[in-house]
């Protein structure tokens, strides 16, 4: 049976649920979603089609906005964009079953529709549409969508030929990918080519798909290893991962991480506070999905790479999860390769080995019981901030000069949550 397909995009998802909270056409209106109160240089989330129209990139910053283009500057509101995600989560529910859809981003879809396709008596390109049109009449967002014979022709064809398209739907299938596209250009339009890959292939004399496709193979995987499978797979049109394999992939190994990246520079010791908020941050995400880590890393970027990143990875004596054994592992790291006399402005931690709290063997040389009431402790603090609000509970540290963990309990994804 032949597969289709669908991904669905939302249109610069962000301006435009600011556009229909305002009763405002996304198309007719100057809209950038923006915290301007952290200045010029602050990026913009998104910018309307209308902006885009003008020439304004997405992602740009705000003092790069022509001064002759007057705009609604809207300050990001992520927990509403988050309910219009899952609002229109619901509409591709009402088509096809949860098992056929895979979340690529808050606002991208995946769904494979060939099991529907007899069922509703309509063809790929009928089926998008009518999603396309429940969603612009049920929230007056517009979407986007791409369709293939597998997902990765379904991303392309969303990302490059929809655009192009009067209805905002593109299809490929192997053989339209390489009379159309193979001659595409440049390579960074396509799925998982990023500026560092293509300039690697254009040292090869690879510029197009097409020259992907007929380079010597061998060339490819002394350049790119493993991953040139997937480079010559694509050029080809071809892609075997499916929904299921999606879904049904459970990785060897798990970590969990954090970073973040300071408005200002701070010096070593604001830092090393920012840095244990962090740690009890990962500790109640451990706690809470009953994980235990065996080895952290510490990444610390400085003010204006004025030098290198410094940090590193440890191994614990024991697998945990506790606040306190996790801090005295970070900060010896931390107290050992920071330098302190240059700003510091950003820090990411990482939990690596992540493995369910039932596989670990007690360590007869740990005091098991002081553990379990540290444990236990953050549990009831973990459960009151989940019912009552993250800043229901704060330790004093969070309280400190520097601290940051009270405002970003109130963002979701690092920026402003209402």
């Amino acid at each position: 049976m032949q597969k289709y397909y669908l991904c669905i995009d939302l249109k610069t998802f962000y301006a435009s649920v600011e556009c229909v909270e305002r009763g405002l056409d996304p198309f007719n209106t100057n809209l950038v979603v923006a915290d301007t109160s952290r200045g010029k240089g602050t990026i913009c989330l998104a910018v309307s089609p209308r902006m885009k129209m003008l020439g304004v990139k997405n992602r740009c910053r705000i003092y790069e906005i022509p001064p002759n283009i007057k705009f609604i500057a809207a300050m990001p509101r992520m927990k509403k964009y988050i309910e219009y995600s899952a609002n229109i989560y619901a509409i591709y529910l009402k088509y096809f079953a949860k098992e056929d859809i895979h979340v690529y981003s808050i606002d991208e879809a995946f769904i494979d529709a060939t099991n529907y396709l007899k069922m509703y008596q309509m063809n790929p390109i009928q089926l998008s549409k009518t999603i396309i049109k429940d969603i612009y009449k049920t929230y007056g967002i517009t979407a986007t969508a791409g369709i293939g014979t597998n997902m990765y022709l379904a991303k392309i064809a969303l990302d490059i030929t929809a655009k192009h398209s009067v209805t905002n739907i593109g299809y490929l299938d192997e053989e339209r990918y390489k009379n159309e596209l193979w001659h595409h250009k440049p390579l960074t339009d396509f799925w998982q080519i990023g500026k560092g890959i293509e300039r690697r292939l254009n040292r090869l004399r690879i510029f197009d798909m097409y020259d992907v496709a007929h380079t010597d193979p061998k060339k490819l995987y002394k350049e790119f290893g493993i991953n040139a499978e997937y480079l010559i797979d694509h050029s080809w049109g071809k892609e075997s991962c499916t929904i299921a394999d999606i879904k049904s992939y459970k990785p060897k190994t798990n970590s969990i991480s954090n970073s973040q990246v300071l408005f200002e520079d701070y010096s070593f010791e604001k830092a090393r506070l920012v840095l244990k908020e962090m740690v009890e941050l990962g500790s109640l995400r451990l706690i809470e999905n009953n994980l235990v880590t065996d080895t952290i890393g510490l990444y610390i970027g400085y003010s204006k790479e004025i030098i290198k990143a410094t940090g590193g990875t440890k191994r614990i004596n024991n697998t945990t999860n506790v606040y306190s054994e996790l801090l005295r592992a970070f900060l010896e790291i931390y107290d050992k390769t920071t330098d302190r006399n240059i700003g510091i402005r950003r820090i990411g931690v990482n939990f690596s080995n992540v493995i369910e709290t039932e596989n670990v063997q007690l360590n007869l040389f740990t005091d098991q019981e002081k553990i379990d009431r540290e444990r236990k402790l953050e549990l009831t603090m973990s459960s009151i901030k989940n019912k009552m609000g993250k800043n229901t509970i704060i330790r004093g540290m969070d309280l400190e000069e520097g601290a940051t963990a009270i405002a970003r309990n109130r963002m979701v994804g690092g920026h402003n949550a209402s």
